[in-house]
């Protein structure tokens, strides 16, 4: 499977799109480059949100392996994310091209570092690590495979996944999540939610024991995309999406002028619900500064 990024990531092809070599080889030939911003973190959590799933042809007992190929510095958290996958037991290789940062690219990697990290000056190099990066990566999956996984689940569904996300007391600054539980009791929940225009993840981790959880000092007037993961030892399930806007701040109203001078005028208007202060701008009309 693979995916691109800039500030909004993009999955090209599922795990499950493709079914030969040459499929592959061709698809990867037709690729159109995204150029743009370096959200890494963003791209990290799309992988694990929209690729690792069974939907999408992820095998839940076969072994993951994410590849990381970026020519830049992060704009967002990548650790974060990084480490999220590394929990779920998904091993990260970083490869950096041109302008990498390279201590970023050892702090996403997992262990052992000399094997999942490489750095080249220009994109016509990476040809001379395919052959050493393909030898570790079927090395690494033989050795993961050949441990014991008798508790990995072997399929989703109500057994693994949560239900019927509701979204309620949304207000311009907030809102709740309830959802169901799976039959089998996660260990914990990751709740990932940000702007569904190019917002960076945030990311909040609750016990498996808990279905409910109020998200605060979100942006007014902004839709936000929310996803509710059940997270085991050995898996994640399948996880639950929903999609839903804060509400507008209130703003005052009804604007009224009185006690008139030669140098000065009474304003009065309604509260706006919430406000703290308010700033009142004025000018000599029509096209005087603002005081």
């Amino acid at each position: 499977g693979l995916s691109q990024y800039s500030s909004d990531p993009r999955t090209e092809w599922d795990l499950s799109t493709y079914s030969t070599r040459n499929q592959v080889l061709e698809a990867v030939r037709n690729l159109r480059y995204k150029g743009g911003n370096t959200f890494t973190g963003l791209a990290l959590t799309h992988v694990l949100e929209q690729n690792l799933k069974p939907d999408a042809g992820a095998r839940l007992e076969a072994e993951k392996l994410v590849i990381l190929l970026t020519d830049g510095k992060s704009q967002d958290d990548a650790n974060l994310a990084a480490q999220t996958l590394k929990n779920l037991g998904i091993e990260i290789f970083a490869i950096g091209v041109k302008n990498a940062d390279e201590a970023e690219l050892k702090q996403v990697a997992s262990e052992p570092l000399e094997l999942t990290v490489y750095n080249v000056l220009d994109f016509p190099l990476l040809s001379s690590l395919v052959g050493r990066l393909t030898r570790v990566l079927c090395t690494r999956i033989k050795e993961k495979g050949n441990k014991e996984n008798a508790d990995i689940p072997v399929n989703t569904g109500p057994q693994l996944s949560p239900t019927d996300l509701k979204i309620s007391a949304v207000t311009s600054k907030s809102m709740h999540l309830t959802w169901s539980p799976p039959l089998r009791p996660p260990k914990k929940y990751r709740i990932v939610y940000y702007p569904s225009k190019s917002g960076i993840p945030k990311e909040v981790v609750v016990d498996g024991a808990v279905s409910s959880l109020q998200l605060s000092n979100l942006t007014s007037h902004t839709e936000y995309l929310v996803s509710v993961f059940p997270v085991y030892d050995t898996v994640v399930g399948d996880g639950l999406r929903g999609v839903t806007s804060t509400l507008p701040l209130a703003s005052p109203r009804s604007l009224r002028v009185s006690e008139l001078s030669h140098n000065s005028i009474r304003l009065s208007w309604k509260a706006a619900q919430g406000a703290t202060q308010y700033l009142v701008l004025c000018s000599a009309a029509p096209d005087g500064a603002e005081d």
